[in-house]
């Protein structure tokens, strides 16, 4: 039978896209749904089974209509911007001549420089507009610190080795590809034996080391290079383990991100800020993560930069003073009802989104906002960005609302801003964990009436039975006397049963007595709760990238990175048209000079290539503006300015390049505004592989009329 090739043009591809939206909102709603019976009913085997084959079946649908739809869309050039990325050394693998290692990457000077830019805007657009307060915390972080927020516990895989190669695995992946392989391979399969595997398998994350290793030797799992069984397998953390000192004692990490450091330090922050609520400390540094897989470029690696943002707030107010000024802000959100239904976003203002519910607050809508803001002054594609909200499936108990900035790649939508209403969670457990009152008070215009417990200890049961602690006890039954309804089940507890617990410790009825009142409150004290946007820059790096290159005219030989001003790792190219070291390059030197002392990066090329093959090269890199020096520089002082995207060169005196581009790089004016100010000079089409005349094809002449372009040479 013959193939039957379909025309993607002959589609109706809006309707096809139509259907691959509900496709993948069922896919969202059935794999939540297999997540939910996992986790509440895993002994209904069958039950399982079924939802998991449902959505096998729908995924193989989506990806056949999705590969008709992408079929008709322009497909991004990526050996081409590969061997630019290379080539130009924007980013190179570490340790190359050594043969390299998988998920480490260092960035040349191009990427050094974009990177060190949007760092810059990041720090003002927030941090300076925001008046945050920055803070730069170690990277090394002692295993206590991280067992108390979740990280030793939740960072675990278990792991096998080759026996010979010492070649390192996961476990449950071994187990789940073998019985991919059985399946595959063996044909005449009953369906009752098939479903026994495929059993195996859904449980495969679940199994304790002993089970596992079974399992993986019944399936005969064995080393590549060994051809024996694994060794035993062992959890593997996530996180980079080392020991702090010589003796070896004190286990510490490689913090796996930023946080933690601006949540510890959260009294002196306080104190910094002069006791004021809300406020905001933010953090920009390494973060580590010994990825098992790494792959896609930048965007899994195992080590990376982030910047992470705490605003700290009460929990009973979550308002923003600065929100009218984003409210009419538009956004395109993927909210949780939309994924799980009609599998299409929505684009909302802020201030809509926060009315109907659909954004939790206006704090949590501020930042959003403010993320998209960010993105677009650094150079995204607006139409390539969307926020998707978090399932209820996905988001940790103790979170309230959780968006993801995703932007869209050649890889797929990639998360790399989230944005997360963590509550009081973080403060809280690092409190308790060290007894330490991780909190802020808030003054009362007027004094209110409030209940509250006042209490009675009876020291010498308190000192027998807790002894250095009795401290501890004491001021956590004080905390909660402070209102009447938080002490109340731990007194209505000692009443009826005698015990109760506080904080880990058993408190009974005869250490502490208390009688209710009612007394006057000026100042409320209270665990604020925590907006967190976390940003991966290494992400938005690599999608900054993406987003700018281009091929002009359709040419694979001319690409071009087209880096806003604002950014642009090199922000001009000063090209004398002749390497002539007498007349034109000291004038090029010059210029170059003058811009360096406004800390304009400037690359000055003079070599005896052709104007346009220059031209091509910095395009390359991403170079906005290109000032050339022509043999009417000497004559009447003025040079051409040629502007990377549009092409247009404007003839400017010498003197003024150096303010003009200062400004455009400063966002304070636009290539438009010079276009309207200088005369734009007719050039001959640019062509980087044929020689360009030493002679300008055009010139500029004054008169009391205004300024004209005339030929540089006489036709006749």
């Amino acid at each position: 039978m013959a193939e039957l090739v379909v025309d993607p043009s002959s589609l109706n591809l809006e309707a096809m896209q139509d259907e691959l939206d509900k496709l993948a909102a069922s896919i969202t709603k059935q794999g939540s749904l297999v997540r939910e019976l996992k986790k509440s009913n895993g002994s209904d085997a069958e039950g399982i089974a079924s939802a998991v084959e449902e959505l096998r079946r729908l995924k193989i649908v989506a990806e056949e209509k999705r590969s008709l739809v992408t079929a008709s869309k322009p497909v991004f050039p990526r050996k081409a911007f590969d061997e630019l990325i290379l080539r130009k050394m924007f980013v190179i693998p570490s340790f190359e001549i050594h043969g390299g290692v998988k998920g480490l990457f260092d960035l040349g000077p191009p990427a050094c420089a974009l990177k060190a830019a949007m760092i810059d805007m990041w720090r003002k657009h927030f941090i300076l507009q925001e008046n945050m307060l920055e803070m730069e915390c170690t990277c090394l972080t002692p295993e206590v610190v991280l067992k108390t927020s979740g990280h030793v516990e939740r960072f675990t895989d278990l792991m096998v080795k080759d026996t010979e190669s010492g070649e390192c695995f996961r476990a449950d992946k071994l187990l789940e590809d073998a019985i991919d392989d059985l399946i595959e391979t063996d044909t005449d399969m009953l369906a009752e034996e098939r479903e026994d595997h495929l059993r195996v398998q859904r449980q495969a994350d679940a199994y304790t080391p002993e089970e596992i290793d079974a399992l993986l030797l019944t399936y005969k799992c064995v080393g590549p290079s060994s051809g024996k069984p694994y060794s035993p397998s062992f959890p593997f953390n996530l996180m980079f383990k080392t020991t702090i000192g010589p003796e070896g004692n004190a286990v510490g990490y490689l913090r796996p991100e930023t946080a933690q450091g601006l949540f510890v330090n959260f009294r002196r922050l306080l104190d910094a800020n002069a006791g004021k609520m809300p406020f905001a400390a933010a953090q920009i540094g390494l973060g580590f993560r010994n990825e098992i897989a790494p792959r896609s470029g930048l965007l899994r690696v195992r080590e990376f930069c982030m910047g992470e943002i705490e605003h700290f707030l009460p929990s009973t107010d979550k308002s923003h003073s600065n929100f009218a000024s984003v409210a009419d802000k538009h956004l395109v959100l993927f909210g949780r009802d939309d994924q799980l239904g009609s599998g299409k976003t929505k684009t909302v203002s802020v201030k809509d989104a926060v009315s109907s519910g659909l954004i939790n607050n206006e704090t949590l809508g501020y930042f959003m906002a403010r993320t998209q803001m960010f993105m677009e002054r650094i150079g995204m594609i607006p139409s390539k960005l969307r926020f998707r909200q978090h399932l209820t499936t996905e988001m940790a108990h103790y979170a309230t609302d959780c968006w993801d900035l995703e932007i869209e790649t050649s890889y797929g939508w990639v998360e790399c801003v989230g944005h997360a209403d963590r509550a009081c969670y973080d403060l809280e457990v690092h409190g308790l964990a060290t007894k330490t009152p991780m909190i802020a008070t808030q003054k009362l215009d007027k004094p209110v009436d409030m209940e509250i417990a006042k209490l009675k200890f009876d020291r010498k049961s308190l000192g027998k039975a807790f002894k250095k602690d009795q401290r501890v006890v004491s001021a956590a039954l004080e905390a909660l006397a402070e209102r009447w309804e938080d002490f109340e089940p731990i007194a209505t507890a000692l009443e009826t049963e005698g015990t109760t617990n506080v904080d880990g410790y058993t408190v009974e009825k005869h250490m502490v007595s208390w009688t209710r009142h009612t007394k006057k409150v000026h100042e409320i004290k209270y665990t604020p709760s925590v907006i967190e946007p976390s940003f991966g820059m290494g992400r938005i790096l690599y999608s900054l990238l993406e987003h700018s290159f281009y091929q002009r005219d359709g040419d694979e030989q001319r690409c071009v990175m087209k880096f806003p001003p604002t950014v642009a790792p090199i922000k001009c190219a000063v090209l004398p048209i002749s390497n002539s070291e007498d007349l034109l390059n000291p004038i090029a030197h010059e210029i170059a000079a003058s811009l360096m002392g406004l800390d304009l990066a400037t690359r000055v090329d003079t070599s005896s290539t052709t104007v346009g093959r220059r031209y091509a090269r910095v395009d390359e890199m991403g170079v906005p503006f290109a000032c050339t020096v022509d043999f009417q520089t000497p004559e009447d002082g003025t040079v051409t300015l040629r502007e990377r995207d549009s092409l247009q060169q404007i003839r400017i005196p010498k003197d003024e390049v150096t303010p003009l581009i200062y400004s455009m790089c400063h966002g304070r004016s636009s290539w438009k505004d010079a276009a309207q100010k200088y005369p734009i000079v007719q050039v001959k089409k640019e062509d980087s592989d044929a020689d360009q005349p030493e002679t300008p094809t055009t010139v500029v002449e004054s008169t009391s009329r205004g300024a004209f372009s005339r030929p540089s040479k006489n036709i006749l």
